[in-house]
């Protein structure tokens, strides 16, 4: 028997207002216990679990682990506005004329995401 991913687990300052940003982004929930000031928090998605722990040390370089997001109802360029809007800043952007590329953000705490094409624009939809 194998080992199976439980969750992706995220160092943070503030474990409630991180996992609150990634709820909206990947339309998820946080568990009914989780509290502003709680030393973690969990988000659960149809998909994966993310477990947003409380560290004293800051964020000093890149990730060595990123989540690739992929939008399942909108195009990449809505995506990224939303998740703007949401309180992610950009890093850089990395598309092309051609329509292909993506985009890297940053999380409110400063971690690198990026949103790549759906599966519509890239043709398998």
């Amino acid at each position: 028997m194998s080992s199976l991913i439980r969750h992706v687990t995220i160092d943070c300052a503030d474990p409630h207002a991180l996992a609150t940003f990634w709820a909206q982004v990947l339309d998820g929930s946080l568990a009914d216990d989780d509290v502003p000031g709680d030393p973690e928090a969990q988000v659960t998605t149809a998909t994966t679990a993310l477990l947003f722990l409380r560290v004293e040390d800051r964020k000093t370089s890149k990730n060595r682990v990123h989540l690739d997001l992929q939008p399942q109802d909108r195009t990449r360029d809505e995506e990224v506005e939303r998740l703007l809007a949401l309180g992610a800043t950009l890093q850089a952007d990395h598309r092309r004329p051609d329509g292909t590329g993506w985009v890297t953000l940053y999380d409110p705490e400063g971690n690198e995401l990026c949103v790549e094409r759906s599966a519509a624009e890239r043709g398998s939809a």
